[in-house]
């Protein structure tokens, strides 16, 4: 099978012939449509070594799949081959940006036919994050008052939709040109990162980062006495006055994905999709020059 592979941090993604993947016990094996990717992740231990330590590169990035079951590993259940369907595949295996995928059954959700895959593989990361930052870690209420850094983003952008219809205030960050995306997916008010004092909203219940560096170690002090501050990034330095600092990953989620997928076909949430570009351009866009509004999603496969 064609899959993009990364052999050292010296030598950039390429497009590689590469084994049909194995399907171990409570596998399946998915013939990818779709796949989203995290530029980032070329960074990240697991890209480069199992959990065990050991090397094994080549290895295949991208950990975001929506497709088709085409094989089913021993054991498993729930899932059927032919079956249309979408989710996060494990940081220390092989991922998505090939032309099949193996992943444990319980880390894909249904796939509703009218639901396209290049939308579908743009939700698993940046919804459950957005999700567990808020809710689940931030505990978001209604008429409480988020900060969401990076607004504009897979996450943010997601985050944004959800609070707001969850109820509460949503206030963003980003570069001066986020603004009027800020505004159109329902914040009250907009922070430009490059001129604006973090401080100017005042304080809010909780804040959700995904930038970190100097915005991270400013956001503890927006958060009033009691509130939290989330972040995907690294451990906050500090945590507000009487409340909670929370460093997490993301985890897979089957019910989340389904709950996450019935808002897209309601109409209810739209993750904002910037450009869709097939699998031979997919190692172009890791470089740092390669930006476009929203997600980049790799189509690897055309139909089901």
């Amino acid at each position: 099978m064609q899959a993009i592979t990364v052999r050292d941090r010296a030598t950039a993604p390429a497009l590689t012939e590469e084994p049909y993947p194995h399907a171990a016990e409570n596998d399946v094996v998915v013939r990818v449509c779709a796949a989203g990717f995290t530029r980032g992740e070329l960074d990240w231990p697991s890209t480069w070594s199992d959990r065990a330590g050991r090397d094994r590169t080549p290895s295949v990035p991208g950990h975001e799949v929506s497709g088709t079951v085409a094989e089913l590993g021993y054991g498993t259940t729930g899932l059927t081959v032919g079956q249309r369907v979408f989710g996060l595949t494990d940081w220390a295996r092989n991922g998505t940006l090939a032309e099949y995928v193996a992943v444990e059954a319980r880390n894909l959700a249904p796939l509703p036919a009218d639901v396209e895959h290049t939308v579908a593989a743009a939700l698993p990361i940046s919804g459950l994050t957005a999700w567990q930052g808020l809710f689940d870690h931030g505990r978001l209420t209604a008429g409480q008052t988020v900060m969401i850094h990076g607004i504009a983003g897979g996450v943010g952008s997601l985050a944004a939709q959800l609070a707001c219809e969850a109820g509460a205030r949503v206030i963003g960050t980003g570069r001066a040109h986020d603004r009027d995306t800020a505004l159109g997916l329902g914040a009250a008010a907009f922070l430009d990162l490059s001129a604006d004092p973090l401080d100017q909203a005042g304080q809010v219940d909780v804040v959700l980062d995904v930038i970190g560096g100097d915005v991270l170690e400013r956001s503890a002090a927006l958060v009033r006495p009691g509130g939290t501050l989330v972040t995907v990034v690294s451990p906050p330095p500090a945590r507000p006055r009487d409340g909670h600092a929370v460093f997490f990953v993301v985890e897979p989620d089957r019910a989340r994905l389904t709950d996450l997928v019935r808002r897209v076909r309601d109409g209810r949430l739209r993750p904002l999709i910037g450009a869709v570009r097939p699998l031979a351009e997919a190692p172009s866009a890791f470089t740092p020059s390669h930006r476009t509004p929203g997600r980049t999603i790799i189509r690897v496969a055309e139909g089901e």
